[in-house]
């Protein structure tokens, strides 16, 4: 760590606002576990570094990013060109790392015992906008006709935008007149109080309150529904809804020595307290890369700094 800190460049004069903290992060509920882990730790080892973390969903994360309000936005998603365009305007330079792998769960009530599975085309009928599904029974002749209440997240989270990508696809709209939140908590309490409740949120959320839901296995389309776990996210057989989850980092902020080692602890421990906090690590190249980012930035430089012609377009 003294190696880190020697590699610090000097402090400039265009930081955010400070807040009393050294490093502060918002943005991806998803990705908040790993990030308040990782904040957990560097505070057993550095007291002197103060680390805040908020969880305001991706969208909201970056927007506090791209005014260069925050030094890290956690994301499960990539930037949008519209945000990278905005963090352009403000003169925002950035870098990010993939930091571990998560799946989108797909939950009932655990009294729920006529569902086990849905294909993709199931959800996307149940979700998309003026859908026909109301009931239960519009969805199996069999299954109860009682209304299925919907939980999902708000259209600030990563999570959001991954689902209406993966499952609505380009050009389908989502209804409406269901609980969103951007606080997973809250979808998953609304599911584990209501029979006929389904709703979707991280995979990680899933794990914390395994004995309070129950999780579908999802069919891509080919007749073979599969479970989220470890191994499936892993091998990306949980087709479509596994991904990659992000750490967004405003390299004004990085100059400064704090910030510096807080990303390198991040980087040097997430693949620990990633799986011990419900997400599978990210492969060893993966890692690999991560490591020579990092060393390439402390250098003085990057071969990868991003604009927003690199960034991703809009997911939704």
């Amino acid at each position: 760590m003294a190696l880190v800190l020697s590699m610090g460049l000097a402090i400039t004069g265009c930081r955010r606002p400070s807040s009393g903290a050294d490093v502060q992060v918002d943005g991806s509920s998803t990705v908040y576990p790993i990030t308040e882990a990782v904040a957990e730790e560097i505070r057993d080892a550095f007291p002197d570094i103060r680390v805040t973390v908020a969880k305001s969903g991706t969208g909201g994360g970056m927007k506090k990013f791209g005014k260069g309000e925050i030094d890290i936005c956690d994301a499960s998603r990539e930037i949008k060109s519209g945000e990278a365009e905005v963090c352009k305007e403000n003169g925002i330079t950035y870098d990010h790392f993939m930091v571990a792998y998560d799946g989108i769960a797909v939950c009932v009530n655990p009294q729920n015992d006529w569902c086990d599975t849905l294909t993709v085309e199931q959800l996307k009928d149940i979700f998309k906008l003026d859908s026909p599904i109301k009931t239960w029974k519009d969805l199996n002749e069999a299954w109860p006709d009682e209304e299925i209440k919907l939980y999902g997240p708000g259209a600030d989270s990563g999570t959001y935008d991954s689902f209406n990508e993966q499952v609505l696809g380009k050009g389908t709209k989502i209804r409406t007149g269901y609980t969103q939140s951007e606080e997973d908590n809250v979808l998953v309490n609304g599911i584990a109080q209501e029979k006929y409740a389904l709703g979707y949120f991280g995979f990680a959320y899933y794990v914390e309150n395994e004995s309070d839901l129950k999780v579908l296995a999802v069919d891509p389309g080919d007749g073979n529904p599969i479970k989220p776990t470890m191994e499936t996210i892993r091998e990306k057989t949980y087709a479509p809804l596994s991904r990659p989850l992000f750490i967004y980092v405003n390299l004004d902020s990085f100059k400064e020595p704090k910030v510096q080692q807080f990303v390198k602890f991040y980087l040097d421990h997430t693949a620990a307290l990633s799986k011990e906090v419900g997400y599978v690590p990210v492969a060893e190249e993966i890692a690999i890369e991560n490591q020579d980012k990092f060393s390439k930035l402390t250098s003085g430089g990057s071969e990868e700094t991003e604009s927003s012609e690199e960034a991703s377009e809009p997911n939704a």
